[in-house]
């Protein structure tokens, strides 16, 4: 099992919304009502410290106590400094970076597959890279995590492709058969993971990948998400080519881009942000569903504007989730993949049952 945070709880033994659109694609909105663009940059700063604000809470959180007050004297309070710099920071900068990776990854997803019930976590992307990382433990278990992660990404990639080639058979797709397909192909993933994981006794590892969990964050076991950090900001520079598939192969091609290239290009991008984030913290659902919803009824579908917002929502939803997981049942912690199912799935719920939400 992984190494437990000096700041972890105690051990217990059991614990797309759719809107209705003119044209067959989703067309690109360019804005949403009300959402200038002299209106958005200072409600996206006031987001942005409202984000800041959750993460010094997430610092002060947790079973070792720690206050300002003792951060300001550091010799007379020589542990409270360690438990900050070994395990709060960490977990807090772990906790931003996977909301933010995993917000992106699930609105490039949607405009990808043209469908907004679609994340990384609907498309059998998160399972998939899940039997890539129990294939590398039971044939290669001596791999570094870099390279781990990488054979994560390879399956993760080719489970993606797969999601995306089924749905190109399909002759008429509605925007609840793509969710479906996805999580029945997500299934079988899982259950051939669950199966090898049962047969060679490693069903520990698999509870560890399928289950958000923050607590045995340290230092020097989150760096990895620097990298899904650094790929949300190619998604950011390539924003533009993804508004542009969003509303279709033939459109994006006479406009003289390469459909298969973005295409190529998005699906690298979900599925490394997807296996990083496995293999360091686990699966952490409804993120890239909820949250890129969320955002298109503020600014609209375009992918320049959207990232910056989706990154931040990203991670304050996974920092609320974090902070209502470790208060709720102290000095015990709830993990955040189980506190973001409950609390999107409600979300969802609601924006697919608003008045003015149609789906089709």
């Amino acid at each position: 099992m992984s190494t437990r945070s000096p700041d972890s709880p105690p051990h217990l033994e059991a614990e797309g919304f759719a809107r209705s659109e003119p044209a067959p694609s989703p067309a690109v909105r360019s804005r949403a009502p009300g959402a200038t663009a002299g209106g958005a940059l200072p409600l996206l700063a006031v987001a942005g410290l409202a984000v800041l604000v959750l993460a010094g809470v997430s610092l002060l959180i947790g079973v070792s106590h720690v206050s300002w007050d003792a951060l300001l004297a550091p010799q007379e309070n020589h542990r409270a400094v360690q438990v900050l710099v070994i395990s709060r920071v960490p977990r807090t900068l772990a906790l931003v970076l996977a909301g933010m990776s995993l917000a992106v990854a699930g609105l490039i997803m949607q405009m990808l597959a043209r469908n907004r019930f679609v994340e990384p976590f609907t498309a059998g992307t998160a399972e998939s890279a899940s039997l890539g990382l129990l294939a590398v433990t039971i044939f290669a278990p001596g791999l570094p995590i870099l390279a781990r992660t990488a054979v994560a990404a390879g399956f993760s990639m080719a489970g993606t492709a797969l999601f995306l080639l089924i749905l190109r058979r399909i002759p008429l797709r509605s925007a609840l058969v793509v969710p479906i397909v996805g999580l029945v192909l997500g299934a079988i993933f899982d259950a051939t993971t669950t199966f090898f994981a049962y047969r060679f006794s490693l069903l520990q590892s698999l509870m560890s990948w399928t289950t958000g969990d923050f607590s045995s964050v340290l230092r020097g076991r989150y760096e990895l998400l620097w990298g899904a950090f650094v790929l949300t900001v190619v998604a950011y520079v390539v924003a533009d080519r993804f508004t542009v598939a969003g509303m279709g192969e033939a459109f994006t091609t006479n406009l003289g881009l390469s459909h298969p290239r973005i295409v190529a290009l998005g699906l690298a991008i979900v599925a490394m942000v997807t296996a990083v984030v496995v293999a360091t913290v686990g699966m952490i659902p409804f993120i890239g569903l909820i949250v890129p919803n969320l955002v298109s009824l503020i600014v609209g579908d375009n992918a320049r504007r959207s990232i910056p917002w989706v990154a931040v929502m990203g991670a304050g939803f996974v920092l609320v989730c974090d902070i209502a997981g470790r208060v709720v049942r102290q000095p015990y912690e709830i993990p955040v993949g189980t506190v973001a199912g409950v609390v999107g799935s409600l979300l969802f719920l609601h924006l697919l049952l608003r008045r003015d939400a149609r789906v089709g």
